[in-house]
């Protein structure tokens, strides 16, 4: 289990540095300590039988790979993340006979502890997450690696660990919205949805669109984005209504109608479902904001 692969990099910030970052400002919340990228990582692993210090995040960007914790063995293919709670003995490697490319960060803080904990379970044990847009989250995670090959200075820190957040923040999207494939009628429906924001809402002909019966394809969009369509495709309305509300003189009535609502008694109830006020006093509001500069 070795390290030196051609092309790689690699930055482990000095004991000193990460004792100071962790102690105040807001790399006290999200630290990056090590980064590194390894390509083609032949015989690349480690065995830490008490676990790291710190969350564990690698991506796999080409090849396989693999981990053993204490709930079996994990494969990692190419697309996958695998991440690693702080403290919990693992072992993990490349595939001898595909060996991984990796991106990878080690990661200290509460923010990072948070996010291990809603993705990992309790007790926290390592997870394989799909990823649904790996080029971004490859050029999130190099572009943490290009910072600590800057320096080790505080704005420094503190930029690699807004980028980490994201990168953080990306995996838990993707965690949430299921797998890439069963979510792709999801992502097809929500698109229609945008793009035909006056158009009725048929749950049945979504699902035909996607080839899905009605119950499943109901059952995935809910579980993608944690509700119904009615209510998703009310909340995309909602928030286009407000826009045009703040933005133009367009009448009240008018616009409900751009937006779905034929009625405009049934659009201002359903705006004050959303908003807690009619659409008038939305607007009103707004405008007195604009003339006292607050």
């Amino acid at each position: 289990m070795r390290d030196g692969f051609p092309g790689q990099r690699l930055r482990v910030l000095p004991g000193q540095v990460v004792a100071a970052a962790v102690r105040s400002g807001l790399t006290s919340r999200l630290l990056v300590t090590d980064a590194g990228y390894f390509p083609r990582a032949r015989h690349h692993g480690r065995r830490r039988a008490h676990g790291a210090s710190g969350t564990i995040m690698i991506f796999c960007v080409a090849g396989q790979g693999w981990c053993e914790a204490q709930q079996g063995r994990l494969r990692v293919a190419a697309g996958q993340v695998l991440l690693i709670p702080a403290g919990v003995g693992h072992t993990y490697g490349s595939d001898d006979a595909d060996p991984w490319t990796i991106w990878w960060l080690h990661l200290k803080g509460p923010d990072a502890t948070a996010a291990v904990e809603e993705l990992c379970g309790s007790p926290a044990q390592p997870r394989v997450l799909g990823v649904h847009d790996p080029f971004r989250l490859s050029a999130e995670m190099e572009r943490v690696v290009e910072l600590l090959e800057t320096d080790e200075t505080t704005p420094t820190l503190v930029r690699a660990a807004g980028t980490a957040w994201s990168v953080l923040a990306q995996v838990s999207a993707d965690a949430l919205a299921g797998d890439p494939q069963r979510g792709e009628p999801v992502r097809q429906a929500q698109e229609l949805l945008r793009e035909n924001l006056a158009a009725p809402v048929s749950v049945r002909g979504l699902a035909r669109t996607a080839g899905l019966s009605p119950s499943h394809f109901a059952a995935l969009f809910r579980a993608a984005t944690g509700g119904g369509v009615v209510e998703y495709s009310k909340r995309l309305r909602m928030a286009r209504a407000c826009e045009l509300l703040i933005t133009t003189a367009t009448p009240v009535g008018d616009v409900g109608r751009t937006v779905g609502y034929a009625d405009p008694q049934y659009f201002a109830r359903q705006f004050r479902s959303v908003h807690g006020c009619s659409p008038s006093d939305f607007r009103r509001r707004h405008r007195e904001v604009e003339a006292t500069g607050a």
